[in-house]
């Protein structure tokens, strides 16, 4: 019996970013080949001053991209990621050596390339003359979106079209900080409600209710501050643009001081490195509620409380805004300052 020839494809592009059109392409090429090479193409410099000026957004490495592409075809073992350097200067020089570049990671006859637009067919043809060039809803009718319309329109405006994978390195990170009940979790469960996404509720509270005790040791508030973090990263997925963060690190360490009256150098240096895209600081000036946990229910220790949080943010350069007034008011100036970031 004569052998069968295994078919080999390639997919490449900038995939500056990677769009529902690209996996929607991916995944059907996947299905009219044996295996599948998705290719990267960077160019640094290109991508920096050209692609990403004028764009909404950030520059992209290519290895992010990478890893991007890896999770979204992890479970499909007959697809391989790989990036390689093309310098993008519109020569046909460039494209040959770049091409060069594809079929060493490859390592194997290329029997099909793929793209969504026939015009690269002459070029595919110089390029890779034993392939054959399959076009993948040109139309884009399937996904109608381009990473060129991301780039100049932004991701919130076509958040439907993003992998998941990619729409967590857009999610907008809001911390709400403050002393003991100054509103912070009625706030962030409200705001999770009304944009219809995650938050990460105060985990210090949850910490002593699975021990069944609220007897606080001085170890106790590094391990809420690593357990926080961790649920933070898991709140990002499957997240409508923004996500809302109960109390964070700096929070942690105040309470510490309140506590113990003692610091902690890794707590303050977990304060000062965590990134938030906006702050935003509860005034105590709501009713202080006893909830059976609490402990600094004194009008002068409520505001002690809150000269300390707002000294330890300036020493870290925050740039937090305060809010003051009833519940209602609360929530009206938050809602105009997320409404702000993420349009």
């Amino acid at each position: 019996m004569k052998k069968q020839i295994k078919t080999v494809g390639m997919y490449g592009g900038k995939f500056y970013p990677i769009h529902l059109g690209h996996v929607y392409a991916m995944i059907v090429a996947s299905t009219l080949v044996d295996e599948l090479h998705i290719i990267i193409s960077y160019d640094d410099e290109y991508e920096k001053n050209i692609l990403s000026n004028g764009s909404r957004l950030p520059h992209i490495d290519y290895q992010l991209r990478m890893r991007w592409w890896k999770e979204i075809t992890k479970d499909l073992p007959y697809v391989h990621v790989h990036a390689v350097y093309e310098k993008n200067d519109g020569m046909f020089e460039s494209w040959k050596l770049g091409s060069a570049g594809i079929k060493k990671v490859v390592g194997k006859p290329i029997t099909h390339v793929f793209s969504s637009e026939s015009a690269y067919g002459a070029i595919f043809e110089k390029l890779y003359p034993e392939a054959n060039h399959m076009v993948i809803d040109e139309n884009r009718k399937k996904y109608p979106i381009s990473a060129t319309q991301l780039r100049n329109e932004g991701v919130y405006k076509h958040w439907d079209m993003l992998p998941d994978v990619v729409r967590r390195n857009y999610v907008k990170k809001v911390a709400i900080v403050g002393t003991e009940s100054c509103g912070k979790s009625t706030l962030v469960k409200n705001l999770a409600t009304l944009y219809n996404t995650n938050f990460v509720e105060e985990h210090g509270r949850s910490f002593y209710e699975e021990l069944g005790s609220y007897d606080t040791f001085e170890e106790d508030y590094l391990k809420i501050a690593y357990r926080h973090k961790y649920f933070e990263e898991r709140a990002l997925y499957n997240t409508n643009k923004v996500v809302f963060i109960d109390t964070e690190a700096t929070v942690t360490h105040m309470f510490l001081k309140e506590y113990h009256n003692i610091s902690n150098e890794t707590l303050r240096m977990i304060s000062k490195e965590q990134k938030y895209d906006l702050w935003l600081l509860l005034e105590p000036d709501v009713e202080w509620v006893d909830d059976g946990t609490r402990a600094f229910g004194k009008y002068e220790q409520r505001l002690s409380g809150n000269d300390l949080i707002k000294r330890m943010l300036d020493e870290n350069g925050v740039d937090y805004t305060s809010i003051k007034g009833n519940y209602h008011d609360r929530l009206t100036v938050s809602m105009k300052l997320i409404d702000s970031i993420i349009k």
